[in-house]
């Protein structure tokens, strides 16, 4: 029988064979029981080995390929448009997790159904997963490690395909008009920074800043703290 999964992990990659496998190891030893996740998986259009890397764990994902590269929050979009699970979290490619990871954010929401998502805290780490420091999720946010609703996704209306920078903050800036983000002060997530990380490009983080104030009036570095200072 084909139980439906609770939660959907959102898992995009482009051309990230080095890291890709250590990403879906974590995710696959969790201590939520597997039939009750799924690991979706989309390639946009790889080029490098990445291709390989993932048909070693085909029986264990949900595997999607862009035949040529969309960009992030496209393929972002097209993960959770196939989600099956009713909540959803991103993890990228070159992240890894804790293995309470799933486990405790979906206990979290399942038992505060006033939260319409949850986010952890997290350990930035290096190319040799040597922890750097433990992050506050609320004072620096990321784009990962956040479990939502999805019908509160949905109802946001997903990623802005055009932003391929700060997709995230986008995002978030929408779905915080309504809904609200809870802290969990747990260092479940592993942020991995290397010299590829796609924020590196900072002429292409300031072009989709500026989009951000052009489109929002702010850059989205502000609205949570605003965003929960309205909740409060």
């Amino acid at each position: 029988m084909n139980v439906k999964p609770l939660v959907s992990v959102i898992v995009p990659v482009f051309n990230q064979e080095r890291y890709i496998g250590r990403c879906l190891r974590s995710l696959l030893n969790q201590t939520l029981h597997s039939e009750q996740y799924e690991i979706i998986v989309i390639d946009d259009g790889s080029t490098d080995r990445t291709p390989y890397a993932l048909e070693l764990f085909h029986d264990a994902i949900v595997p999607l390929r862009n035949e040529r590269n969309q960009g992030l929050p496209a393929s972002l979009n097209r993960g959770i448009r196939a989600a099956r699970g009713d909540f959803i979290v991103r993890v990228d490619s070159d992240d890894y997790v804790n293995a309470n990871f799933l486990n405790i954010l979906h206990f979290f929401l399942d038992q505060n159904p006033r939260h319409d998502a949850v986010a952890c805290d997290y350990l930035l780490v290096d190319d040799h997963e040597q922890v750097l420091e433990r992050v506050n999720c609320m004072d620096e946010p990321i784009a990962c490690g956040i479990m939502f609703r999805k019908a509160h996704l949905m109802e946001t209306g997903l990623y802005d395909e055009s932003f391929h920078r700060h997709e995230e903050r986008e995002l978030r800036i929408r779905f915080e008009q309504k809904h609200h983000i809870a802290r969990l002060e747990l260092p479940l997530y592993r942020y991995r920074r290397h010299d590829h990380n796609i924020t590196n490009d900072l002429d292409a983080m300031e072009l989709h800043r500026q989009r951000l104030i052009s489109k929002h009036g702010v850059d989205g570095s502000t609205a949570s703290s605003a965003a929960r200072r309205s909740m409060q």
